[in-house]
């Protein structure tokens, strides 16, 4: 069973998740994204919290990049908190862990102001951003 909680906060929105992402319940992250895109520009940050995640298979990755591009496209970032280890393998392995800024948890990632540490997708603002690595 996955599940996706919204929590609205003060520096932005938390998403946590619960259980197995995957082809059959990336649907859920899905409509959850589009709502929040949906708030547009200024919204603040969307913090997806992976503490409770027990598993991510390719559909979840593409949900995950997918929501990532489409807040860029609304000047707003795509934060990720408390990866399980297996989840982190799976993004270092394929090259997500340059693509994503990870924090240790969701209060870390809603506090975080930004300051270069956040990825924007390729050609959003014309402008690279550096590729560090957040303390997990």
């Amino acid at each position: 069973m996955f599940s996706v909680q919204v929590m609205q906060q003060a520096r932005g929105v938390v998403f946590a998740l619960r259980g197995e992402l995957d082809f059959d319940s990336v649907v859920q992250l899905h409509e959850a994204g589009d709502e929040e895109v949906a708030r547009g520009p200024g919204a603040g940050a969307v913090v997806v919290d992976c503490a409770g995640l027990t598993f991510c298979d390719s559909s979840g990755i593409g949900a995950l990049l997918l929501l990532f591009h489409q807040l860029a496209a609304k000047e707003r970032v795509l934060r990720l908190a408390a990866v399980p280890p297996s989840v982190a393998r799976l993004f270092s392995v394929t090259g997500l862990d340059q693509v994503f800024s990870v924090y240790t948890d969701a209060e870390q990632a809603l506090a975080a102001d930004g300051s270069g540490h956040d990825r924007v997708a390729a050609g959003t603002d014309g402008t690279a951003r550096p590729m560090e690595r957040q303390d997990r």
